[in-house]
């Protein structure tokens, strides 16, 4: 199923459809990247411009600033997780709809999240992903421990973002909620899949558009996996709108 979404959602991030809304995310993507890679070399900047250690061994200055340049690489790529989700916050809805629409056009369309609600959660999340992974960068210089411990957590974060982002449009916050935790593995799976993403430079810039495509077809193939009942789970789980 998730590599089926997965094939369905790519397809569909580079489709007509989703054209201009991906040229969109992608301005938005680098825009935001920019303005943090701007603030952090203004900080470098200044901390060398403060110490007198810079006039004194000018050739010590530049080495310093080819590394903070590489650094400022390194800090990026711990900083996407957060960017990614904050520009699916976006572009949620719009992609959405025209997943359903292209893909699921018998179904019932899933309901806008309020503009509040959406960008809420989403820089709730973003601040959380924030902080986590300035814990797995400081846990760079631990060999062995590193690259687990960013790939692990954000395969959780972006797996848990954006299916609880996917499902809300079809149903409340806790029966999203709920549905995540049942079918937890495929939805860690599905977020390991977007963690691959965001470590390969350039192809994580789609991360966003293609997260929000594949959770849609991953929470429709879900719902239709539940067994219809009077109770348990699967009918907790059930569409009520």
């Amino acid at each position: 199923m998730l590599m089926k979404a997965a094939a369905a959602a790519l397809r569909q991030v580079f489709s007509p459809a989703l054209r201009g809304i991906l040229l969109k995310s992608l301005a938005l993507t680098v825009g935001l990247l920019v303005v943090v890679w701007f603030g952090l070399t203004r900080l470098i900047q200044a901390f060398q411009a403060s110490h007198h250690i810079s006039a004194d061994y000018p050739l010590f200055d530049t080495l310093a600033f080819f590394l903070a340049g590489a650094g400022l690489f390194v800090a990026l790529a711990y900083i996407m997780p957060a960017v990614s989700i904050l520009v699916a916050g976006f572009f949620l809805d719009d992609v959405a709809e025209v997943v359903e629409q292209s893909d699921f056009p018998a179904d019932a369309p899933g309901r806008a999240l309020p503009w509040g609600q959406a960008l809420g959660s989403a820089l709730r999340f973003a601040g959380l992903a924030l902080l986590v992974n300035l814990v797995a960068l400081i846990l760079v210089f631990v060999p062995g421990v590193n690259l687990f411990a960013f790939f692990g957590a954000n395969a959780y974060l972006l797996g848990r973002e954006y299916f609880e982002l996917a499902a809300g449009r079809f149903r409340p916050l806790s029966e999203a909620r709920a549905m995540r935790e049942h079918y937890g593995f495929t939805v860690i799976a599905a977020g390991c899949l977007l963690a691959g993403l965001m470590i390969v430079p350039v192809v994580n810039l789609i991360t966003p558009l293609f997260g929000v495509a594949l959770m849609v077809h991953l929470h429709k193939g879900l719902e239709r996996r539940a067994l219809p009942g009077p109770a348990g789970t699967d009918a907790h789980l059930s569409n009520r709108r």
